[in-house]
């Protein structure tokens, strides 16, 4: 059977040769005591890269930004987010269940951002009616809304509302390097005004496991203690950490042509009968193609296209997702193309 060509996620992307050298032969110890060189640097690293003052190393983002919210936030308090979020959409509202904190969802546009005058309103104080306000939580790049990315000026606003509430500001920044690459800035520069990051490695950045949270020093130790928590601490993880090292080290810059692939792709498919992508939300490497509801769903069309091994997901009734990686050549955004073309 030949190879899949897999456009679901980006967290599909296998390690590099050099990431398994390096988990091969990474030096651990016991991570709870603080003991894994490994993890130690890869922390020392990204906080480093991110501008902050430390760093722990946690098994995925959702848990990432689950620790994060119980660390900023007390019990009642309550969540501003996006209502398109991951953490609003895909993580099982845990920070409802787990923290007893609920969700505030505000409306994402079409670009990922919260209208500020939203933000203000939805503030809330000390009517004994109401959960007050506990975190503000951003995400960058934005997801469903297609890889969008926000630019640091808009964080900035955002952040400001926050902060001169007496509110932290979270970001869900599991792909902060596709936005830094957009916006030709470094990544600390995204980072500077929000609380906190949670950022991923096991997605462009081709790494097999693991995220990164990073903050002020008496923040992580909040971190550490939640991931303690809620059985996320690990012992010899500095076989994961080696390849996260490799990752933060090799892989950044090559995410443009992760990207020239996205815009490859999504000038394409606009050309496909039936098929229309927003050209101004392909930023990054997530394209969002939405279908023709005179036609057939877009759970049809992904199970055909499986059959002729290309694995995407839809999105909803009328829209499929593509995400370009390291795993993915544009030899294979041609094929394909041209199965798109051929679907019926």
């Amino acid at each position: 059977m030949n190879k899949l060509i897999d456009l679901r996620s980006d967290t599909v992307t296998k390690p590099t040769p050099a990431m398994r050298e390096a988990m091969a032969h990474a030096e651990v110890g016991d991570d709870v005591y603080g003991e894994d060189p490994t993890v130690n640097k890869l922390e020392e690293t990204a906080a480093e890269i991110m501008g902050k003052e430390a760093a722990v190393f946690v098994p995925t983002g959702t848990m990432g930004n689950l620790v994060s919210i119980l660390s900023h936030c007390q019990r009642g308090q309550e969540v501003l987010l996006g209502d398109k979020s991951h953490v609003f959409f895909y993580e099982r509202g845990n920070a409802a269940v787990v923290g007893g904190l609920p969700y505030h969802p505000l409306p994402n546009d079409r670009f990922g951002m919260l209208d500020p005058q939203e933000v203000i309103n939805a503030v809330r104080g000390t009517d004994i009616h109401q959960p007050p306000t506990g975190l503000l939580c951003l995400e960058n790049t934005h997801n469903r809304c297609g890889g969008t990315v926000l630019s640091v000026s808009q964080l900035e606003t955002l952040c400001q509302i926050a902060h001169t509430r007496g509110l932290p500001v979270h970001l869900d920044g599991a792909r902060i390097f596709n936005a830094a690459l957009y916006l030709n800035c470094k990544v600390s520069e995204i980072a500077a005004e929000v609380d906190s990051v949670q950022f991923c490695l096991s997605k462009g950045l081709g790494a097999p496991v693991g995220s990164l949270v990073v903050g002020r020093q008496a923040f992580i130790g909040r971190v550490r203690a939640n991931r303690k928590m809620v059985g996320g601490s690990m012992r010899q993880a500095g076989v994961l950490a080696a390849a996260g090292l490799i990752a933060l080290a090799d892989m950044p810059l090559r995410l443009y042509e992760d990207h020239l692939n996205a815009q490859y792709l999504a000038e394409n498919l606009n050309l496909i009968p039936g098929v229309e992508v927003d050209m101004a939300t392909v930023q990054t490497n997530i394209v969002m193609a939405d279908l023709d509801p005179a036609g057939p769903v877009a759970a049809h069309w992904s199970a055909q296209l499986k059959k002729v091994g290309v694995l995407v997901n839809a999105m909803g009734l009328y829209r499929l997702r593509f995400v370009t990686h390291y795993d993915v050549s544009r030899a294979e955004i041609e094929t394909t193309l041209k199965a798109m073309a051929h679907l019926e």
